[in-house]
């Protein structure tokens, strides 16, 4: 069973709902011609105006679109992550948004989802959670590494080119070891793992594309990966 997951550095419908351009390339990846899609807001707390901007999107496109609220009644969690072909994990407060997840046990019936050959995908904060670790903002103070879900392994950044501080963080962390490499995706760019492979990026936005930072020999490589743009 092919899995994937599909990872946006920053923008989508969470900024400008309707366009549909990402949103779009993921709806094509799946094996249905109308997919079901489920959005998950739980690093915003299920923030209701984003939802609005979700259903304004996907409504518009060739798909079945649900959302999972986890600060309401909450539903059959693992009847209703079975059902879907695609989840679509929203942006916010990483450490958070898992540890309401572990609590509900969502992590495990993603994780099974996944390996049944269900789409990974999202943005930020749903975009590193599937990895060991992600550069997180989830702390007022200073960026951060912390542990993910592990569906794929590395370490992911997004936001690259969109807040100043990502790219010297990245840098330092591997010139000192603490990091011995990094997936770095700007804003306007997606990386598609197949297999826990990065396949290749997907810009989304003029000029913006992934990267593989890490050492080679005393130097830092910002490698970027293959690029299409929809």
């Amino acid at each position: 069973m092919t899995k994937q997951i599909i990872a946006i550095g920053g923008g989508g419908f969470g900024r400008n709902p309707g366009q549909g351009v990402i949103e779009r390339y993921i709806l094509d990846q799946a094996k249905n011609k109308r997919p079901n899609v489920c959005f998950i807001p739980t690093a915003t707390g299920d923030d209701e105006a984003y939802k609005v901007n979700f259903y304004a999107t996907f409504s518009k496109l060739a798909c079945n679109p649900v959302h999972l609220d986890l600060f309401k009644r909450t539903p059959d969690l693992k009847e209703l992550i079975k059902s879907q072909d695609i989840i679509f994990v929203g942006g916010g407060n990483t450490k958070s948004m898992l540890a309401v997840w572990k609590e509900w046990g969502l992590d495990i019936l993603l994780k099974e989802a996944y390996e049944s050959g269900t789409i990974m995908s999202g943005v930020s904060a749903g975009a590193i959670c599937w990895f060991d670790e992600g550069v997180t903002d989830s702390w007022s103070d200073s960026l951060r590494v912390m542990d993910c879900l592990g569906f794929i392994k590395g370490v992911c950044c997004p936001h690259f080119d969109e807040e100043s501080e990502r790219r010297p963080f990245l840098h330092k962390s591997i010139k000192e070891k603490s990091l011995e490499s990094c997936h770095a995706i700007d804003g306007g760019c997606a990386l598609h793992f197949i297999d826990g492979k990065a396949k290749e990026a997907i810009s989304f936005s003029v000029g913006k594309n992934s990267y593989l930072i890490h050492m080679k020999g005393s130097n830092l490589n910002e490698q970027t990966y293959p690029r299409i743009c929809i």
